[in-house]
């Protein structure tokens, strides 16, 4: 029986934390949708559909979606490709229908088999290229959008030389009010006398003194004063034709066109993989350690693809930096992710003039708080003290994360684990033993319970070492299967190299379909029985 879920039993901490990812998100939009070459208030759809919902449909507690960073290079090369945005808008319709799919065929559970070493490296990879790409903003310097996480910038730059180009280009009043914003974020609920206003969460008042300071530095015609550029820009529409010209509907007449199939595939396995990630990773920042039916999110987000699509919104996926902002705004459940989405959609109808006075250098504050959560340095220290096959993979991923992308360094991370699984694989295929008799050494190989064609190579180089005129006893008999393979080998070593290198070898326990002759239960011990030195 599935345990219903009272989305109104933890408003007191799901409001607070919707909030705070509300302002999150909110630049966060309208920074992929320009980054896409989408219409601005495309973001915006796209993040109130994924907040209300896929919010409501998905199992996950803290996953929050909307317009994802890592889409963004397929958006834009399909929208220059068709020249036509609502043509694209088919292809994110038909990624939809793919998702659900997908969901409904169980391909979620692929999420299984993601190592926790590589998520929890991803988390801190994310976290880094967050805190770094933050930098600039809290300095005033505004030319790559808030948001963005790739280590290469569309403007050619990348992470690291953008951060240099910030001498010269210090905005001293984006400087100040970011230190306010992070004292105030940093203080805000540790100061005793502020226990009642705890339910105010720090990130909207560091936003509304944010707004204060600069309106002060505005009105007093102040050097300091942050202009346009270095604050929200959501766009307002002034008459009913403008709002009306906002909500777009794809163009089905191009169903025919081959590759508007291939973006939809694209996009679907794309936003699919992503998807899944972050349903992981929101499992591991959930205090509850409560588990999401993956399934059901590929079906969520198929639906929420299909209903922005339908109103000209970008594709989705679960993201990161809102899911990561959400469980560390001390969300419960899932309604903060619907009231993140309510807000979205009523300030910007409502009050997008309020909205668009709000300095970038705040939420690139908040930003920076959510980085450094998740790339804390006992983190690090956490998975080296758990030894190279556990710190390896976790750093790999970590690295790759921040120099690439978050699909290659998962994949670099994968390869590693699996690579780590097949040598432990191969070292554990047996064990190797030297027994000292007066009449001479006996060489002990015993054979695990199971041998396969991965341990070949390990058993090869065991036979290979094996010296002349040694005694040398395979023992079989906790095995229940032997690989071909290594049948072969342990064929040709007894009846070729035995002889031409007079190595004495006795083979026990091995079942008679392997079609190798045992020495006979009577023999298995025969080298012990010799007094040992």
């Amino acid at each position: 029986m599935t345990k219903k879920i009272n989305l109104f039993a933890n408003l007191n901490s799901d409001f607070p934390a919707g909030l705070v990812v509300f302002l999150v998100a909110l630049p966060l939009c309208l920074g992929i949708a320009l980054a896409s070459g989408a219409p601005l208030f495309s973001g915006i759809i796209s993040g109130v559909v994924g907040g209300i919902v896929v919010g409501f449909l998905s199992k996950s507690h803290l996953s929050v979606s909307g317009p994802a960073a890592g889409l963004t290079a397929i958006v834009l090369t399909a929208i220059t490709a068709f020249g036509d945005f609502r043509v694209f808008l088919l292809a994110a319709f038909i990624a939809g229908i793919i998702q659900i799919i997908l969901g409904f065929i169980k391909a979620g559970s692929i999420s299984n088999y993601f190592p926790t070493n590589v998520i929890e490296g991803m988390l801190a990879g994310i976290g880094i290229i967050i805190f770094l790409k933050q930098i600039p903003h809290a300095f005033g310097m505004d030319k790559d959008f808030l948001g963005d996480l790739s280590f290469m910038q569309n403007d050619g730059k990348n992470t690291f030389t953008e951060i240099a180009s910030i001498v010269g280009n210090i905005n001293l009043g984006s400087v100040i009010i970011t230190a306010v914003s992070l004292i105030i974020l940093i203080v805000w609920n540790k100061i005793k006398f502020l226990k009642n206003l705890k339910l105010v969460p720090a990130a909207l008042v560091a936003v509304i003194v944010g707004i204060i300071i600069n309106e002060l530095f505005i009105r007093s015609g102040s050097s300091l004063a942050i202009s346009a550029e270095h604050l929200v820009s959501l766009p307002v529409p002034t008459t009913f034709e403008e709002f009306r010209n906002i909500l777009v509907t794809p163009d089905f007449t191009a169903i025919g066109n081959k590759q508007v199939w291939i973006v939809a595939a694209t996009i679907a396995i794309v936003a699919s993989i992503e998807t899944l990630l972050c349903i992981e990773a929101a499992d591991r920042m959930d205090v509850h350690k409560r588990y999401t039916d993956t399934n059901v999110e590929l079906k969520a987000q198929g639906v929420g693809n299909l209903i922005s699509s339908l109103l000209g919104g970008l594709p989705m996926t679960s993201v990161v930096v809102r899911t990561s902002a959400n469980a560390n705004a001390g969300a419960q459940s899932k309604m903060s992710a619907i009231i993140h989405g309510v807000l979205l959609m009523t300030s910007a109808l409502a009050i997008p003039f309020v909205l668009n006075r709000i300095p970038l250098a705040t939420l690139a504050a908040i930003l920076l708080l959510v980085g450094y959560k998740l790339a804390n340095p006992k983190i690090i220290k956490h998975f080296y003290e758990k030894g190279k096959y556990q710190f390896i993979p976790f750093i790999c991923t970590l690295l790759a994360v921040v120099f690439t992308d978050l699909l290659k360094g998962v994949a670099l991370g994968i390869v590693i684990s699996v690579i780590f699984i097949l040598k432990g694989n191969m070292q554990r295929a047996y064990s190797f033993r030297k027994e000292a008799l007066l009449d001479g050494d006996v060489i002990h190989i015993d054979l695990a319970q199971e041998v396969s064609f991965l341990n070949k190579a390990a058993i090869k180089s065991t036979l290979a070492s094996i010296p002349e005129n040694s005694k040398v006893v395979i023992n079989a008999f906790d095995t229940v299967y032997i690989a071909h393979d290594v049948l072969d080998l342990i064929k040709e070593f007894k009846k070729i190299r035995s002889k031409e290198e007079n190595i004495k070898v006795k083979l026990v326990g091995f079942k008679k379909a392997y079609d190798l002759v045992n020495t006979g239960e009577e023999e298995k011990h025969v080298f012990v029985e010799h007094k040992t030195v």
